[in-house]
């Protein structure tokens, strides 16, 4: 069987209050140790589940458990088979686990007795990606991380051994009433059923002495460099203290800030660097600095990446880089740059540490010292690296983070999308669809209709149809724009030709509506402008035809265009309509607005035409924006569009002349196209 579930997850889960820690190999290796130590040691007979990842990590062991084994008759051993390791009974039980099951990737030692209580629950996190210059293999096995929990309370140490003698059971059914034993001997039942007693802990006295010893020994990779408790204490607070602002906190400058404080501090360097980098970046801008003695401040300038010899060198070996003496290394001596950069800002010592994630380098940590010569002992650099990866990890989440915010405001800007896309929908198309249908029936089934009224159903289906032609019309114009499927086919046209093109189009949109007067001051002697003519008449006739629709018959529309910077043309669209509200001008320009409501409009339309417009110009290399003082004063909506380099000799003529009538105005509208210019 395959079992998909955790451990670790699993106490975790069931006790929230926990919280995990890092772990390196070496470290669980002499954690291990001493707890089976304490196990002989003592004359307890203690509940024992060992969990190995692999047959051959359990046979490394194998000895250690057969003395065990004559202290209790309670010992469990779970390991993923490779050669021989089956399910046995023998001194003590054996459990082969299929190496797809979860326990493959977890180490777990629980020992519960009467007179001590200890459990270790990790989990082994993902290997970082080999690199140019990594460590060899026996190193890199014991630099390989897990992240669980170790402690001497009594209540985790119980709810870790249900936890283990329950995944036990469905390996080995047989072991039933076994367990039942030890559940009854120890105290083991669910988690609702178990009462913890906090204070019901081992003295970990006799544990924390053994543990010192194998952290002198040296088996601990992590803390093997710590020479005194004093100093363990000290960088364990250090590494307490960026942790914590790296939980409290998901903001990298908060982090990085604390990070190059506390590092400072702790280092006694005369000054601290921290700033975000990539591998490709030539310069960096130095932005969190701590300083520890009367030396110049690097906050705010420009630190050399590309033609930077240390830092080449780190990007090269990914991996941390200490000079002792910058006065008698050979790369600053002989290197112009980097001793200009030690005379400027006092370097006598320096230490380059890279942050990275899974290989990518995200920033630098810089620790420099002001006497000219300083030993950085393996102490310093283990420090120092553990806190770049946390720092490392920290900015990634950070990322992660600001990554899904923009994520989750896309998502709500869909759904509103969405919904006025399904409001829009049954308004515009199941409404004329509702009157096409109405009018088909009723010329179908009343062949006696007066040829007026058949001709006035007629003209409606038609009209209801067109609406429903434009909108899917529109639909497809901004799917085009927005996926970048548009060929623009730019040249140098005048903006007056264009004007008069729109105004027609408006006027044969509009039908037997009544328009408001329409004013152009679009002067012949304008510049050409640089743009793909069809879609510059598009934006002008969406622009007039808004102005129109929400602007009452005695009101007048104008259009002006005049040279801007130089380099622009701008066309204003003014109108003496119902205006918009001033939060509303930007709002205007998104997919599918409609100022009052889907479903509350008293003018037709998509409340795609400003959309469109707005992904036309940016296309043609302009911006468009809109301004109006508020309700009822009226609306100003401007564009611009770059003016052609080369201006032709002659200016065509419009094809509209000035002060003519606009078109259909044979059909009864009183609307006249007035010109100033």
């Amino acid at each position: 069987m395959s079992i998909s579930t955790s451990i670790l997850e699993a106490l975790l889960q069931a006790l929230p209050q926990l919280r995990s820690q890092i772990y390196f190999k070496s470290s669980l290796t002499a954690l291990s140790h001493a707890m089976e130590d304490q196990v002989l040691a003592g004359g307890d007979r203690p509940l024992i589940i060992a969990s190995f990842q692999r047959e051959r990590f359990y046979r490394q062991e194998a000895h250690r458990y057969q003395r065990i084994s004559e202290q209790s008759d309670q010992v469990y051993v779970l390991a993923a088979p490779e050669t021989n390791f089956t399910n046995a009974s023998g001194r003590y039980e054996t459990v082969a686990f299929e190496p797809e099951d979860q326990l493959s990737h977890e180490w777990h030692l629980v020992v519960l007795g009467s007179q001590q209580a200890t459990c270790l629950i990790c989990r082994e996190r993902e290997p970082v990606v080999s690199v140019p210059g990594a460590l060899e293999p026996a190193a890199v096995d014991q630099s390989r991380q897990f992240e669980g929990i170790w402690t001497f309370d009594r209540c985790v140490s119980q709810q870790a051994a249900a936890v283990l003698l329950d995944r036990i059971l469905l390996y080995r059914p047989e072991l039933v009433e076994k367990i039942e034993q030890a559940r009854d001997r120890y105290g083991l039942r669910s988690f609702e059923e178990m009462a913890c007693v906090p204070e019901d802990s081992a003295n970990p006295g006799p544990f924390a002495e053994r543990l010192v010893t194998y952290l002198q020994a040296g088996q601990y990779k992590l803390l093997k460099a710590y020479r005194s408790i004093a100093a363990q204490e000290r960088k364990e607070r250090l590494v307490n203290s960026i942790t914590t602002a790296i939980r409290r906190s998901l903001n990298p400058s908060e982090i990085f800030t604390v990070a190059a404080e506390e590092l400072g501090q702790a280092l006694k360097v005369c000054r601290c660097l921290i700033y975000r980098c990539k591998a490709t970046d030539a310069t960096a801008k130095i932005q969190y600095e701590f300083l520890g003695a009367e030396v110049p401040s690097a906050r705010g300038q420009t630190w050399p990446l590309a033609e930077n010899a240390l830092f080449q060198e780190v990007l090269a070996k990914r991996e941390l880089l200490p000079l002792e003496s910058t006065a008698s290394d050979p790369r600053i001596t002989e290197d112009s740059l980097l001793k200009e950069m030690v005379q400027q800002w006092q370097i006598g010592s320096w230490l380059l540490v890279p942050i990275s994630y899974q290989g990518r380098l995200v920033g630098m940590v810089e620790l420099h010292g002001c006497s000219s010569a300083y030993a950085w002992t393996q102490d310093d650099l283990s420090l120092v690296d553990a806190i770049a990866g946390q720092l490392g990890v920290a900015l990634i989440q950070a990322e992660a983070f600001a990554n899904l915010e923009d994520l989750n405001q896309q998502l709500e800007a869909l759904e509103r999308t969405r919904s006025n896309l399904i409001a829009i929908t049954g308004h515009e198309l199941r409404t004329p669809l509702s009157t096409i249908q109405v009018c088909l029936e009723s010329l179908a089934t009343e062949p006696d209709m007066p040829l007026e009224l058949r001709q006035v159903m007629l003209n409606s289906a038609l009209a209801d149809a067109e609406r429903m032609r434009e909108l899917v019309q529109d639909f497809l114009t901004l799917s085009r724009l927005e996926s970048g499927r548009v060929e623009w086919h730019l040249e140098s046209l005048p903006m007056a030709e264009c004007v008069d093109l729109a105004l027609s189009s408006v006027g044969s949109r509009q039908g037997e509506m009544d328009l408001p007067t329409i004013v152009t001051k679009v002067s012949l002697d304008l510049p050409l402008v640089q743009a793909d003519g069809e879609w510059l008449v598009e934006v002008l006739s969406k622009l007039l035809d808004n102005a129109c629709k929400f602007t009452e018959t005695d009101g007048q529309v104008s259009v002006e265009a005049h040279p801007k910077d130089g380099q622009t043309l701008e066309v204003i669209v003014t109108d003496t309509g119902r205006g918009i509200e001033p939060n509303r001008l930007e709002a205007i320009f998104d997919r599918f607005y409609q100022e009052e409501g889907a479903l509350r409009r008293t003018a037709g339309g998509t409340g795609l035409g400003l959309a469109i417009c707005r992904q036309i110009i940016a296309g043609l290399g302009g911006r468009i924006w809109a301004e109006s003082a508020g309700r009822g004063q009226g609306s100003r909506f401007h564009f611009t569009v770059p003016i052609a380099e080369e201006q032709e000799a002659e200016v065509r003529p419009p094809a509209a002349q000035p002060a003519r009538k606009s078109p259909g105005r044979s059909r009864g509208r009183r609307t006249t196209l007035r010109s100033s210019s």
